[in-house]
Parts: C-alpha cells; structure tokens; sequence
C-alpha cells in the first residue's frame, strides 16, 4: 500500500508542476475552447485553453508505469483503454479547435469509434478471464454470472460511462471534482472487498486509481473557477474509459453507477430533455444536462460543484460502508 500511497503523492506533485507548461503550449497553439452560443453564462470563457486532460494522463501514467510491479495484465489494460478514449477525445477537441466551432467529430463517428474500442475491452473482459461473464450486485458483494449476455452488458457500460462522464464537464472543476471523489471511493470498495488484503494485481489497479486521484487533485488547482484549462474531451472520454474499464474488469459495474449518481444524473437528465421535447414539444429542464438547469435557475457553479461532489460522497461512503458490513 506504500506503493499506492506514493504514486498519488507523485502523480499529484508531477500533474502540479507540468499543467503551467500544458497550458502555455495550449495558449501559444491557440487552442483555445469555443463555447456554445446558447450558454450564454459561459461566453466570457471563450477561447481559454482546452485538451488540458493531456496534463493529468501524462501525470498519472509515469508515476504508475515507474511504481507498478508482478501482474499489471488488468491495471495496464484500463491505462490503454483511458488513452484510447483520450485519443478520440484529441481528436474531437483538435477539429473544434481548428474549426473555431464547438463542432468535433460527428455524433456516428465518435460513437462509432467508442463502440469499438468498448467491443474489444469487452471481448478481452468476457474471454480473457476464468470469471469473465460474473459481475457482482452491489453492497452483498454477490456473484452473478451473466454468461453471454455479459458481452452486450459491458458495452454498455463503456458507453454509459464514457459519455456520462462526457456530459459532466460542463462546469469549472465539475467532471475533476466528482471523479475525485469517485476514485478514492471506488479504491476504498476494492480495498474492502479485497477483505484489506489485495493481490498483486489488485494492488496494481488500486495504485493506477490513485495516480489518476493524484493527477486530478493537481489539476484542479487549474481547472477550478475561474478555470485557466478545460478539459475537453480529451479529458473527459479518457477519464470514462478509465471508470467503464474498471468497472468492467473488477465486475462492479453496479456499485460504481451508485458512486457515479451524479454521472447518471446527468446522462438521464439529457434523455429525459430530448425524448419530451421530441413527444410533447415541452421541456422539462430549462437546459440540459442538469447543471445547466441550476445555472439557468441562478445557482453559482460553484455551489453546484459543491452538491455534485457531496452527493457523490455520500453516495460513496454509503456503498462502501454497506459493502463492508455485508461481505
């Protein structure tokens, strides 16, 4: 656990020092993140510098490929799963950038190529393993095994989360400040039902979920209001395939959609939106997803940033604590 211990202190103090060179190589590549002409309390961040989610990657990936040791099969998988996801979100953020629009990849592409690497994860998840097709129910930490309807099962996890996660980061330190507190949660619900004794593997993944905690805290110190990064996508469908890979690969899916209920909340207030505008021509938020309803109601980011990240504690000391008393 020292180990564990160390790679958050370096991947937070690395994430610290590197994210000021992150952002005057953005500036000086006027990479600058145009905003939505109907967010109308965000047009004075127009053109602050966005792809910052390349800073805390690089940051919590050198930590964990210099503390890592034995079985890393799992841990490095999530790792290559988090920077493919961030390649696509590159990409989306790089034709935005260029283009001066927040216009990215087209909705077909970019499902399209997170269904892929989704596919392939799930694959490796189902196929690759003795226990491929088990999961295990929330709190009782009972097994399931779900045999081939694992398959569509874990697709759909990376779907949900890549792009739940995505939806969040519409605030400053919103999507950092809740998958913050997701991580450490989520390290604390391995670590329990591990019965505080982790193999060399898990230890493995418990040591990239606190390099990942580490770079994040480091880059809150930039991401926070006022923001002087974003981000992007970059950031974002990296950090959603980090959680979906996860998730799948330990079979707590369902516990980390209880952490993650503010992802949730985001992704179903936006279905909600556009299926009842599509049926009745009426909105049922004044703007989606959810914290954008607040913001439009007059609630500060930053006070929506605070419930977000409470809530999602709450929602992750209860499921560990559960979890702990029931196992």
């Amino acid at each position: 656990m020292i180990r564990v211990a160390i790679g958050y202190v370096l991947s937070l103090a690395l994430c610290t020092a590197l994210m000021p060179l992150v952002i005057s190589r953005l500036s000086r590549s006027h990479a600058g993140q145009p905003i939505l002409g109907y967010v109308e309390n965000h047009k004075g961040k127009s053109g602050t510098p966005t792809m910052g989610g390349c800073g805390f990657l690089i940051a919590a990936a050198l930590p964990y490929a210099f503390l890592v040791r034995g079985d890393i099969s799992e841990s490095l998988v999530c790792l290559i799963v988090a920077a493919g996801y961030g390649t696509i979100g590159f990409i989306d953020d790089g034709i935005k950038v260029s283009s001066g629009e927040n216009k990215g990849l087209s909705a077909g592409w970019k499902l399209l190529l997170q269904l892929l690497v989704a596919c392939a994860v799930s694959a490796y998840a189902f196929f690759g393993r003795a226990d491929g097709g088990v999961i295990n129910l929330p709190f009782t930490d009972k097994p399931v095994d779900l045999s081939y309807f694992a398959l569509p099962y874990y697709v759909f996890v990376f779907l949900a989360f890549t792009n739940s996660v995505n939806l969040t980061d519409g605030l400053d330190g919103l999507a950092a400040g809740v998958t913050e507190v997701f991580l450490f949660c989520f390290a604390a619900l391995l670590f329990v039902c591990s019965s505080m004794s982790p193999t060399e593997g898990e230890l493995n993944e418990l040591l990239l979920i606190l390099c990942f905690a580490g770079a994040l805290a480091g880059f809150l110190c930039y991401n926070r209001f006022p923001a002087k990064v974003f981000m992007g996508d970059t950031g974002s469908l990296s950090l959603g395939g980090l959680l979906a890979s996860l998730s799948v690969l330990t079979g707590r899916g369902l516990s980390a959609a209880v952490i993650g209920v503010m992802y949730v909340a985001s992704a179903l207030s936006v279905i909600v939106q556009v299926a009842c505008y599509k049926l009745t021509k009426k909105r049922v938020f004044l703007m989606a997803p959810l914290h954008h309803h607040f913001e439009r109601r007059g609630v500060h980011e930053n006070r929506i940033v605070a419930a977000y990240t409470a809530v999602t504690s709450v929602a992750g000391v209860t499921t560990v604590a559960l979890t702990a008393f029931f196992v």
